[in-house]
């Protein structure tokens, strides 16, 4: 099982942006970063700020980029949308960012993304999978799969290998990327013969589901879709056993967070979600990387560190290929990565500013994270 992620206080979070504060030096490229370093998904901003960071120190530590060293500048968006299109303005409008790596949450992206676009600066997300980020303009980007591939995996592996023809639905109604992923997982389901039990509601926030349960167990599905965030799902999974529900429940990769286990526990066993790479692969690349992290946060790394590590290295590769800061030539270099070999998979981006990638399957036996499988685009 992976580590516990350490939480920051509030105390070491002040530190490290004070310490990441100012503009950049003439022997400086400036990079900035928005996550959610506080707030409800926590662990998504300070997981991809580790790993990026990581990417950071390696890359300055090998001589930098185009003779510079790389400095790192972080905001916190408190996982907020509007606080994310507050930081990235600070980025780009009073440091002088040459590019932008963030977020995680769709729904902080597609705030901040305009922004972006609107000044020339090119942004990567780590793992925003909202097909609609990338579509705010030809300066943004992002390192993940989007939720109609990942939509469509989770439907093949219920289907085919789980067996299930019968899954009810219990999305956040005011999370973009659960709506998205609810809905792509629904499309291809029902086209390979599935059919849709029941469908449910909350909002990101809640705290007791049970009311919901109770009425998907009442159409009697044999599994039971939540694509939300971790805290959500570990609590919904608790409460669906608290009420005899004992069929899978399915998740995407907002469930992968060391909270997911820590807040579930063993009430989690026999689920599954999707994610973007699993610790225990034997992938050369990955076993260094996990390596390296735990020998620098003492902590196993998961998903969101895991591509918060690629989003640096592309963009960091992009700009030496472009031979320039100039955001337009950056933006060139993204659209024109192929066959990135990187942590979470050899990324390729597409005519859409989307990676095309391979998915992974994580399930949960006896409290732990297992890789299961792997499905290519």
């Amino acid at each position: 099982m992976r580590k516990t992620l350490g939480i920051l206080t509030a105390l070491t979070i002040g530190a490290m942006l004070l310490s990441c504060g100012g503009g950049a030096k003439q022997d400086e490229i400036l990079i900035g970063e928005y996550g959610s370093l506080t707030g409800t998904t926590a662990t998504f901003g300070q997981s991809t700020h580790n790993g990026l960071t990581l990417a950071v120190e390696e890359i300055n530590n090998a001589g930098g980029v185009l003779g510079k060293k790389i400095k790192l500048l972080t905001e916190d968006d408190q996982s907020k949308p509007e606080e994310a299109a507050t930081a990235v303005t600070k980025l780009i409008t009073r440091d002088g960012a040459k590019a932008v790596i963030g977020e995680v949450a769709s729904s902080r992206s597609l705030a901040a993304a305009p922004i972006c676009q609107d000044n020339g600066i090119p942004m990567v997300s780590p793992a925003s999978t909202n097909p609609e980020v990338t579509r705010k303009g030809d300066y943004i980007f992002r390192v993940c799969y989007i939720d109609p591939f990942q939509g469509e995996v989770l439907a093949k592996f219920a289907y085919n290998s789980l067996g299930l023809r019968n899954v009810a639905i219990l999305k956040d109604v005011r999370n973009d990327y659960s709506v998205g992923l609810a809905q792509f997982f629904e499309e291809t389901f029902v086209g390979l013969g599935g059919k849709i039990a029941a469908t449910q509601a909350y909002s990101e926030g809640d705290t007791d589901f049970k009311a919901q349960l109770t009425a998907l167990k009442g159409a009697n599905p044999e599994a039971v879709f939540v694509p939300g965030y971790y805290t959500e799902g570990a609590l919904i999974v608790k409460q669906a056993r608290e009420l005899n529900m004992t069929m899978p429940i399915i998740g995407g990769d907002g469930w992968d967070s060391s909270k997911l286990v820590e807040i579930g526990g063993e009430a989690l066993n026999g689920s599954y979600f999707s994610t973007h790479y699993a610790s225990d692969d034997t992938n050369y690349m990955v076993k260094n990387f996990v390596t390296k992290y735990k020998e620098r946060y003492n902590e196993t790394p998961d998903a969101m560190a895991a591509l918060g590590y690629d989003a640096g290295l592309i963009l960091c590769d992009a700009i030496t290929r472009a031979g320039s800061t100039d955001g337009a030539a950056i933006r060139d270099a993204l659209a024109a990565t192929r066959g990135f070999r990187g942590v979470t998979g050899t990324i390729s981006i597409d005519e859409n500013r989307n990676a095309r990638k391979s998915a992974v399957v994580i399930a949960v036996v006896d409290g732990k994270l297992q890789y299961k499988e792997t499905i290519q685009p």
